[in-house]
C-alpha cells in the first residue's frame, strides 16, 4: 500500500517534530566534546555498515517492486573498482558491456545490442557523443557511459520488464539512473573531495583525478543544494595484430588459382598439393601490427537544487555537463597478402598490375599448411594456417603491405542535460508530477589526417598458433621496419616509400532532445485496486551528422625527412604473445600538424568544406499516453497497463541531380541558384578538389539536393507484472509486456547511389523510410528466494519474440522513390535497395546467488544464458549466450576490501549501426558454396578488477583500486576461431586515491 499523509500521520508528524526541537534545545546544553563523540559515533555506525548496509537496500528494493529489477546504489559503487556508469551497471545479471580499450563504454541487456537498451536520467533521455570518428558517423543510438563518472550515481535500477509508466523505446530494457537528491543530504554545509592518480602501465604514464561535491540544506529540510566537480584524466595505449588493410587484404578471403597465377603445382613441388588443391582455401590477406596511444580527459559537473515550499510541492533542478577530450594517434603497418596473389602493384590496395620487363609477376604459395574449420553456420570449410607468400628470387622488389600514421586531433565527445522536476500532492488522494528536460550531446573530431607509406620487398611467412596469441610472422627481404626510405632511393630498393596522404576531415555529431512529462497516481483503496497511474510525455528528438573535408592547396605529396621517423617502442606487442616482427615507425603529431597545416590546408569556409553525401538530418517526434492499474491483494501485487506511442520521423536525405544540370560555385563567389533545381546545395565541395593554381571546374563530382520525407509509426505496448508472496521468503513474479526500440538513425538517413536502370526496372540504394521501429513481445518469469539477511538466490526465465530487427545488405526493401535519369531526362520510379526488416527471437535464464559468509566475508554471483537467433539463421549482433559476474568482499569497521570477476562469453561484435547497404548479413559465395557473409566475432574475455579503501579516519579515507589485472588480450574472428582477426591488449590500471569528507 502507498502511504497517504492522514490527519493522525500529520500529528504524528507534528509530535515528532515538537520532540526535535526538544532534542535541540537540550544538545545545545551539551558540551563540545560531548558533541564531537556522538558525530563520531554516527559516522562510524555509517561505515560499519557500508557496503552490508548498500547490498541490503538493493536487495529489499528488488524484493519490494512488483517488476524484476536490479539495483545498484551509490555506496556500493564506491566500494566497487568502477570509473564510470558502464563499469558498474556491467555487474548487474543479464548486463553485458562493450569495451573500448580499457574501459567499459556501452551496455547492453540479455543478448541484445546496446542500441536495444535504453538509458534515463532521472525518468528522461540523456543525448551523448562519441569520441571516435567510425562511431561519430556509425550514428547509433546506443548511449556511451565513458563520459558519466560513476560517482554521479545514486541509484540506478535496472528495469527488466517493462510497465506501462517507463519511457518507451527500451526494446530489451530500461536503466534509470537517478542522481543524488539535495534534500537527502545532512544539514548545513557537508561534502567531499576526492583525490588521486591513476598509473596505466602499458603507455607507462600517470595523471590526476580529481572529485569533490559540496551540499548545503537548511535548518527547516525545505531548500538544498548539491554542487559537483570532477576531472578525471587517462592516459591509454592499445597493442594490436590484425588483418587490417588496405583494399582486398583487408580481412579475409579465398584461394582463386584462375586469377592467382602464381601458384602452379611447381611452385607447391615437395608439398603433396597441386594448385587446384588450394582452390576455396581461406587466407588471411594481411599480417598487421597497430599501435594506438590517446588519452582521455574527463571533466564536468554537475548541479542540483531542491525545494519544498510546503508540505504538498515540491520542486527540484538538476544540471550535468560532461566533456571528455580523447585525442588520438593510431600507425599500422600491413601487408597485401591477397595483391601480391593476384600481382596486383598497389600502392595503399590499388589494382594496378605489377610490371617487371613489361611482364606481370605475381607472388606464390611456399610450404602452405591447410587445416579445416567449422563456421558458426555449420559449414566446413578449409584454412591456410600457415604459409610463406613471397615472389620469386631475383626481382626487384614489390608491393608487399603499407603503414599509416593518423592523427585525430581535437575529438572529443560530450553530453549534457538539464532537467526541472515537480511533485504536488494536491489531496489525500492524489498526486501529480512534471518533468521538464532538455539534453544534448556532441561527438566531433577536429582533424583526421595522415601520411600512409607503401611497403616493397620480397614477402611474409606467418603461422597462427593460438586465437588469443598474435601470429608468428616476419618480412623477407623488405628493408627497414623503422624508418622509410628517402625519396632518392632507387626504384625496386626494398622498404618504406611515401606514397599517399589522408584529406583532412572532419567529424561532427550532434544529439539533442527536448521533452516534458505529466505523471500522476490517484490513490483508490478499493479492493484489489490500490492507485490508478497515468501520464503523457512528449519529446523532440533530433540528429544530425556531417563530414567536412578541408581544401587542399595541391595534389603534390612532398617529400618528407626519413630521419624524422619515430619508431616504435622496444615492448610494443609485450602482451600479444607470439613472434610478431613488431617493427614500425611513425611522425609525431607535431610533425603532422605542421606538415599539413604547411603544405596542404587551404583557407575556404566552412560551408564549402562540407560533404552532402555523407549527412544524417533526422527529427523524430515521439508521443505516448499511459494509464496503469496497481493492484494489492495481500500476497499478491502487481499492476497492468497500456502505453500508447506514436513515433514520428522526418529525415532529409541527400539525393544525387543529373550530372550537368547544376555547377559548383567557386567559394567566395555569389551564391545564384541552380536553375533546374533550385534546392540543389552547390555551395559545398563534396570533396572535390580546390588547387592553388589550377582553374576552378564546377561541373565536377556530384551535387545533391535534400528530399524530406516523412513517417509515422504507431504502437499499442500492453503490460502486465504481478508478484506473489509464497511465504517463506519466496516471491515470485510474472511479467507479460510488449516494447518497442527505434531503428538506428543512419537506416533513415543514408544518401541514395548507384542508380541503375534496366529492360527489368531501374534500382538505386538508399534508405529505407518505411522501417518501423522494433517491437517485442516478452515473458519474464522469476523466483526468488530471500533466505537470510542480505542474502537472496534467484532464477529468472525470460523469452523475447522481435519483429522489425533490420536486415541490411542492399535487397530489396519494397520501397520506392522518384529520382532523375539523366539517360531520358526523365523523373522515373526506382525501388531502393535497402536494409529490410525480418523476425528475431531471444530466450534464456538467469541466476543470481549471493550471501554474506562470516567474519565480515560475503561473496555477489551471477551468471546469465541467452539464445538469439534472427529469421535468416544468423546470431543477433552483440548477444553473448554466457555472461557471468563473482565478486567477494570484506568489510570490518574501517577496511573494506572487493575483488570482482567478469566474463562474457562470445558475440558478433560487427558494428552496431552498419549502414543500410553494407553486407553485414548479407551473402557470399566461398569455395562454390552461398552462406551467410562472415561475421566479425569477439571471443570470450575474463577480466579481474580490486578495490580497497581504509577508514584513517572517520573523515578521510584512503583508496586503491585495480582493473584489468589479468591484463586480458582481447580477440575477434570470422567464419571460425581459426580465422582470427585480431587480437589486442591495453594493459592495467592502478588507482590510488585519497577521500576527505565534511
Amino acid at each position: 500500500m502507498k502511504f497517504q499523509p492522514t490527519p493522525i500521520a500529520c500529528g504524528l508528524a507534528g509530535l515528532l517534530l515538537s520532540l526535535q526541537g526538544a532534542a535541540l534545545a537540550q544538545q545545545a546544553t551539551e558540551t563540545q566534546a560531548e558533541k564531537d563523540a556522538k558525530a563520531k559515533q554516527q559516522l562510524e555506525a555509517v561505515v560499519i555498515t557500508g557496503i552490508r548496509a548498500s547490498l541490503e537496500s538493493s536487495l529489499d528494493a528488488k524484493r519490494n517492486a512488483s517488476g524484476n529489477v536490479d539495483v545498484i546504489s551509490a555506496l556500493e559503487v564506491g566500494k566497487m573498482p568502477d570509473k564510470n556508469l558502464a563499469d558498474s551497471l556491467q555487474r548487474v545479471v543479464g548486463v553485458a558491456v562493450r569495451t573500448d580499450y580499457d574501459e567499459a563504454e556501452k551496455v547492453s541487456m540479455r543478448g541484445t545490442n546496446p542500441d536495444m537498451s535504453l538509458i534515463l536520467f532521472n525518468g528522461h533521455t540523456v543525448s551523448g557523443g562519441d569520441w571516435y570518428l567510425s562511431d561519430q558517423a556509425s550514428s547509433s543510438r546506443s548511449t556511451s557511459l565513458s563520459l558519466m563518472p560513476s560517482s554521479v550515481l545514486n541509484r540506478a535500477t535496472v528495469h527488466k520488464t517493462s510497465r506501462a509508466d517507463i519511457v518507451d523505446g527500451g526494446l530489451a530494457g530500461t536503466i534509470n539512473v537517478t542522481t543524488r537528491r539535495p534534500l537527502d543530504a545532512p544539514k548545513g554545509f557537508s561534502g567531499s573531495v576526492r583525490a588521486g592518480a591513476v598509473y596505466a602501465d602499458l603507455p607507462g604514464k600517470s595523471s590526476p583525478q580529481l572529485n569533490a561535491n559540496l551540499n548545503w540544506k537548511n535548518e527547516d529540510s525545505t531548500l538544498a543544494f548539491i554542487g559537483q566537480v570532477f576531472a578525471e584524466k587517462r592516459y591509454l595505449r592499445r597493442d594490436t595484430a590484425s588483418r587490417f588493410a588496405y583494399g582486398a587484404n583487408s580481412g579475409w578471403d579465398q584461394i582463386n588459382t584462375a586469377t592467382m597465377l602464381g601458384i602452379t603445382d611447381a611452385s607447391l613441388a615437395g608439398t603433396g598439393l597441386k594448385a587446384s588443391d588450394l582452390n576455396g582455401v581461406r587466407l588471411p590477406g594481411s599480417m598487421s601490427t597497430e599501435f594506438v596511444e590517446g588519452v582521455r580527459d574527463r571533466k564536468g559537473g554537475m548541479f542540483s537544487g531542491q525545494l519544498k515550499p510546503t508540505a504538498s510541492t515540491e520542486v527540484g533542478v538538476t544540471g550535468f555537463y560532461s566533456k571528455m577530450e580523447a585525442s588520438n594517434f593510431g600507425r599500422a603497418t600491413m601487408g597485401a597478402i591477397y595483391q601480391m596473389l593476384a600481382g596486383q602493384a598497389g600502392p595503399l590496395g590499388g589494382t594496378t598490375a605489377t610490371n617487371v620487363g613489361g611482364q606481370r609477376v605475381y607472388a606464390s604459395i611456399k610450404n602452405p599448411v591447410i587445416a579445416e574449420e567449422t563456421t558458426v553456420y555449420g559449414h566446413k570449410l578449409r584454412v591456410l594456417k600457415s604459409a610463406e607468400i613471397s615472389y620469386a628470387n631475383g626481382l626487384p622488389a614489390q608491393y608487399v603491405g603499407d603503414s599509416e600514421g593518423f592523427y585525430r586531433s581535437g575529438a572529443y565527445a560530450s553530453s549534457g542535460f538539464l532537467d526541472l522536476n515537480g511533485k504536488w500532492v494536491v489531496s489525500d488522494r492524489l498526486t501529480l508530477k512534471g518533468l521538464l528536460s532538455t539534453t544534448k550531446g556532441i561527438g566531433h573530431t577536429d582533424m583526421d589526417r595522415g601520411l600512409t607509406f607503401s611497403r616493397y620487398g620480397q614477402g611474409i611467412k606467418y603461422a597462427f598458433t593460438d586465437l588469443e596469441k598474435a601470429p608468428d610472422f616476419s618480412w623477407i627481404n623488405a628493408g627497414s621496419g623503422t624508418a622509410p626510405l628517402a625519396s632518392t632511393a632507387p626504384a625496386g630498393t626494398p622498404g618504406y616509400r611515401l606514397t599517399g596522404r589522408s584529406g583532412m576531415n572532419r567529424y561532427h555529431t550532434i544529439d539533442s532532445e527536448k521533452s516534458f512529462a505529466i505523471d500522476g497516481e490517484y490513490t483508490q483503496d478499493s479492493g484489489i485496486f490500490s492507485s490508478l497511474a497515468f501520464g503523457f510525455r512528449n519529446a523532440d528528438h533530433r540528429r544530425q551528422y556531417g563530414l567536412s573535408t578541408v581544401a587542399a592547396k595541391t595534389n603534390v605529396i612532398t617529400p618528407i625527412d626519413p630521419a624524422q621517423a619515430v619508431p616504435y617502442p622496444g615492448d610494443f606487442g609485450q602482451y600479444l604473445g607470439g613472434n610478431i616482427d613488431n617493427s614500425g615507425f611513425y611522425f609525431s603529431r607535431e610533425f603532422l600538424t605542421q606538415y599539413f597545416d604547411t603544405n596542404l590546408a587551404k583557407q575556404t569556409n566552412s560551408q564549402w568544406e562540407r560533404r552532402i553525401a555523407n549527412s544524417i538530418d533526422l527529427r523524430e517526434i515521439q508521443s505516448a499516453a499511459y494509464l496503469m492499474q496497481n493492484l494489492d491483494a495481500g500476497r499478491l501485487t502487481g499492476d497492468v497497463g497500456v502505453r500508447l506511442v506514436r513515433t514520428a520521423v522526418t529525415s532529409r536525405t541527400p539525393v544525387p541531380i543529373p550530372a550537368g544540370q547544376c555547377l559548383r560555385i567557386e567559394p567566395g563567389k555569389p551564391l545564384v541558384p541552380c536553375a533546374a533545381y533550385p534546392d540543389a546545395i552547390i555551395d559545398v565541395s563534396e570533396g572535390q578538389p580546390y588547387y592553388d593554381g589550377v582553374a576552378f571546374n564546377g561541373a565536377t563530382g556530384t551535387i545533391y539536393r535534400k528530399e524530406t520525407t516523412k513517417r509515422v509509426f504507431d504502437d499499442i505496448l500492453p503490460s502486465l507484472n504481478l508478484r506473489y508472496n509464497f511465504g517463506n521468503d519466496i516471491i515470485g513474479r510474472l511479467g507479460l509486456s510488449k516494447t518497442i526500440g527505434r531503428q538506428n538513425y543512419n537506416l533513415y538517413g543514408a544518401t541514395y547511389s548507384g542508380q541503375t536502370c534496366t529492360s527489368q526496372g531501374c534500382t538505386v540504394t538508399g534508405p529505407n523510410p518505411n522501417l518501423k521501429p522494433l517491437s517485442a513481445r516478452n515473458l519474464d518469469i522469476s523466483l526468488a528466494w530471500y533466505y537470510a539477511k542480505r542474502s537472496m538466490l534467484a532464477l529468472n526465465l525470460f523469452s523475447s519474440l522481435i519483429d522489425g530487427y533490420a536486415k541490411t545488405g542492399g535487397t530489396s526493401s519494397g520501397q520506392t522513390v522518384e529520382l532523375y535519369d539523366g539517360s531520358t531526362n526523365t523523373y522515373r520510379t526506382y525501388m531502393i535497395n535497402s536494409s529490410t526488416q525480418q523476425k528475431a527471437r531471444i530466450r534464456g535464464a538467469e541466476l543470481a546467488w549471493e550471501q554474506p559468509l562470516w567474519w565480515g566475508f560475503g561473496f555477489q554471483s551471477n551468471a546469465s544464458y541467452a539464445e538469439t537467433r534472427v529469421e535468416d539463421g544468423r546470431p543477433m549482433n552483440g548477444a553473448s549466450k554466457l555472461a557471468g559476474n563473482l565478486g567477494v568482499y570484506w568489510e570490518n569497521d574501517v577496511f573494506s576490501a572487493r575483488l570482482v570477476y567478469n566474463y562474457r562469453g562470445d558475440y558478433v561484435s560487427s558494428t552496431t549501426a552498419p549502414g543500410p547497404t553494407a553486407n553485414s548479413q548479407g551473402m557470399s559465395t566461398i569455395g562454390g558454396v552461398l552462406m551467410p557473409s562472415a561475421p566479425t566475432i569477439a571471443a570470450p574475455v575474463s577480466s579481474v578488477a580490486f578495490s580497497a579503501n581504509y577508514d584513517i579516519t572517520p573523515q578521510l579515507q584512503l583508496a586503491f583500486s585495480a582493473t584489468n589485472l589479468t591484463n586480458p588480450v582481447r580477440a575477434t574472428y570470422r567464419y571460425s576461431e581459426a580465422e582470427q582477426q585480431k587480437v589486442d591488449a591495453s594493459g592495467r590500471q592502478y588507482y590510488l586515491e585519497a577521500r576527505y569528507k565534511f
